[in-house]
């Protein structure tokens, strides 16, 4: 059975895409509900659940109208407590990001969208991969009575990795924001994707433009971080499941998953 709270967040995502209607092109679902897309249950006890949804901007593919604040204000959405947050339905929030390479100069938090002003999306490192590494998928409510879907584009899995694993380093030194469910996601992604498929994606996205610097970057923190059972990585995802599986076995499982992708890194890296 579906959480109340997942069935909630999907259906003010659809309020919020409903929204955006011409800027929809722009948008790309990253976050929990764009892992659970690619991977399920992934065979973890902990069921797939989410109380909000996340969304990347592409700022070059904006439409000049309708300013972005009207059409959330439009649609029955107030800002929240910091740049890019929208609360729905129910205080269900969804977050509006761009990438920190496309945000523009100035500004701390806020993202710099020509027309659009400077508090409707929120800045995000992280997030270049996503813009790349994106296919379009068909997204539906979670209830019977809502017959809403929209073609959206969804982050890969290699993406949502870098997203994941780039987020868990910028908050390590911050243990109270620390979430157990980020490493927990980044197994999921890993125990479903094809370690070769998975491996070859993120090579091509470390020379990418855009996405090169922040992949480098999460790939050399999964080493740092995932190889060893007591690094961050592992001991997050096993906190996520504490209680439901042996936080050893769930520890040992990211590390192995961990070393396999290297491995395949190493692999399609050598001629």
């Amino acid at each position: 059975m579906i959480p109340v709270e997942y069935v909630m967040a999907r259906s003010v995502l659809l309020d919020a895409l409903d929204a955006l209607g011409p800027h929809r092109d722009a948008a790309v679902l990253v976050g929990a509900q764009a892992v659970y897309l690619h991977s399920g249950d992934a065979d973890l006890s902990t069921a797939p659940t989410t109380t909000d949804a996340d969304l990347a901007l592409s700022p070059d593919r904006l439409a000049d109208e309708p300013l972005i604040a009207a059409a959330m204000g439009g649609a029955g959405f107030v800002p929240g407590g910091q740049p890019g947050t929208w609360l729905g339905r129910g205080l269900v929030a969804v977050d509006l990001m761009v990438p920190e390479a496309l945000s523009g100069a100035g500004g701390r938090r806020g993202a710099r969208l020509p027309g659009h002003g400077n508090r409707v999306a929120r800045r995000t490192s992280g997030l270049e991969a996503a813009i790349v590494d994106n296919d379009v998928h068909l997204i539906s409510a979670l209830e019977d009575q809502d017959t809403r879907s929209f073609p959206i584009k969804v982050a890969g899995p290699a993406a949502l990795v870098v997203s994941k694993m780039i987020k868990i380093v910028e908050r390590r030194d911050q243990p109270g924001r620390l979430k157990p469910k980020d490493g927990l996601d980044i197994l999921r992604l890993l125990r479903t994707a094809d370690p070769a498929g998975l491996a070859g994606t993120l090579h091509d996205l470390a020379s990418d433009d855009l996405a090169g610097a922040v992949v480098v970057n999460a790939l050399e923190a999964m080493r740092v971080h995932g190889t060893d059972p007591e690094g961050v990585l592992p001991v997050l995802a096993a906190a996520a499941e504490q209680g439901f599986e042996d936080t050893d076995v769930i520890k040992m499982s990211t590390v192995a998953l961990v070393e396999d992708l290297l491995r395949e890194l190493e692999a399609v890296a050598t001629p």
